[in-house]
């Protein structure tokens, strides 16, 4: 404070920087200074000649503790107290009073701060508690829910590991079932080229044998029902199955049981933690608990549903082998019993046809055996007629009444008819016998080429056909077994 009386300039009329050592540099007592501006309650006389109340009013906002109030902080200039300077009276700056009220104030306001700052001291020792309490708290059903979490990840763990070990030994079966139906289907390429292979040599028959018997028509119907066969099992093709996307989700599954694993063991006194500010700004998820479970469920839903689908197939194809094998098999035995029946009557008409030919050859000796008798009957009637002509040219010389017509007369003109018509018979009988000669060596040769067609025939069914149609393959091999 400055001497009475002194002419310097009174800087003391604005407000004096506060030091920075006034008060402890507490932050916890900061609060408590807030707004606590000393209040002066001033009720002085103000009569002095010379602006006492101006002194007062600047006495009044001088307080040491002003810097710690927000209202002195808001004084603008317009608002402070005109500059006083140059004072050259002798007055008192305070009165007694304005110093035990201001000691006064200082007292309560150091009171004030103490409680505030002991309740503050309280308050904010039961928050450390209170939040240590809620942090361990908080961390305690993190580390609950994080359990949970593995173990809900186990759980689906294990049954993606069940659902895959099924699907993988339902696609064993399935493989399995897909190489027998390829076997049997390769099987079938077996009957379909013997039965191709004798409608071919059946086309190598010759005349009247080139028929389309029954046969013929069990033969094609059997390269149809192979065919039918064979297209019913190219389309029993096998699926891919649901396992690629099972294996995915397992390992993810397998991934996220790592980290929430190392997650739940982690603890204060962990190796490894760390700061990484903003993280929990981070919001990198795409599923919550109903779809991310959900998932899983619908990835084994589908699986099991292909797995049904897939055990229906292998039943279907199953099916489909017998049927197909009874087909071919039934079918491949009327085709047998057709060619038994055919080689039956081809041999039938075979023999019938060396009979005819035996009794054909027979007739023809004898036929030509009377051909000769004729020829010699013809002959022996020449010496006859001979005698006959003679007699009547010689009964011609007679003289005069003595060529009478006698009955000798009449019955050599009759012997010399009777041997004409009988030559002339025999004549007839002779081209008679040679036609029926000729036709009989027609017939014998129809007989003979048509045993040999029939010798055809029998040698194409029996040996050839039949020959190749003792390799078919036995009904294991058609089911798809090796």
């Amino acid at each position: 404070m400055e001497l009475v009386g002194s002419t310097l300039t009174a800087t003391y009329a604005h407000p004096r920087p506060t030091p920075t050592n006034f008060l402890p540099a507490i932050s916890t007592m900061a609060s408590s200074y807030k707004n606590r501006f000393p209040h002066y309650s001033l009720t002085h006389s103000l009569s002095l000649p010379w602006r006492p109340s101006t002194y007062y009013k600047v006495a009044a906002i001088t307080p040491t503790l002003a810097p710690f109030s927000k209202s002195s902080q808001g004084l603008t200039q317009s608002k402070m107290l005109p500059f006083v300077s140059n004072r050259t009276a002798l007055f008192t700056r305070y009165t007694p009073d304005d110093w035990y009220r201001s000691n006064l104030t200082n007292y309560k306001e150091s009171e004030t701060s103490r409680h505030s700052a002991e309740r503050l001291r309280v308050d904010t020792s039961r928050m450390i508690q209170d939040k240590d309490q809620q942090t361990r708290k908080t961390q305690t059903d993190t580390t609950k829910n994080l359990g949970e979490r593995v173990n809900d990840i186990v759980f689906w763990k294990s049954e993606l590991n069940h659902e895959i070990d099924e699907m993988i030994g339902e696609t064993n079966a399935l493989t399995d079932m897909k190489k027998r139906l390829e076997r049997a289907l390769a099987e079938t390429e077996g009957p379909l080229q013997v039965a191709q292979e004798c409608l071919l040599h059946r086309e190598k028959r010759m005349g009247i044998d080139l028929v389309h018997d029954d046969v013929e028509k069990q033969l094609l119907t059997e390269v149809d029902v192979i065919k039918s066969c064979q297209e019913r099992m190219k389309r029993r093709v096998s699926p891919q199955l649901f396992l690629h996307e099972l294996e995915k989700d397992l390992s993810d599954k397998q991934a996220a049981h790592r980290i929430d694993d190392k997650c739940h063991h982690l603890r204060n006194t962990s190796d490894g933690i760390s700061y990484y500010r903003g993280v929990e700004r981070v919001d990198a998820t795409i599923s919550v608990p109903e779809s991310w479970a959900k998932f899983t469920d619908d990835n084994i839903l589908r699986s099991q549903s292909e797995r049904a689908a897939s055990s229906k197939l292998r039943d279907d194809i199953e099916n489909l082998l017998v049927v197909t094998a009874n087909e071919m098999w039934n079918q491949f035995n009327r085709v047998n019993v057709a060619f038994t029946n055919r080689i039956s009557e081809t041999a039938d008409a075979k023999n019938k046809i060396q009979t005819h030919l035996a009794k054909t050859l027979q007739e023809i000796f004898q036929t030509e055996m009377t051909i000769a008798a004729i020829r010699k009957a013809i002959r022996d009637k020449g010496p006859p007629l001979k005698v006959a002509h003679t007699r009547l040219d010689e009964r011609t010389r007679r003289p005069n009444v003595e060529l009478c017509r006698d009955s000798t007369q009449l019955r050599l003109v009759n012997e010399v008819h009777e041997i004409d018509d009988t030559i002339q018979n025999l004549q007839q009988r002779l081209r008679d016998a040679e036609d029926t000669l000729q036709m009989l060596v027609h017939t014998k040769s129809n007989l003979e080429h048509d045993l040999a067609v029939k010798a055809n025939s029998l040698f194409i069914d029996q040996e050839k056909c039949m020959g190749m149609r003792k390799t078919f393959p036995n009904t294991l091999r058609l089911v798809g077994y090796a």
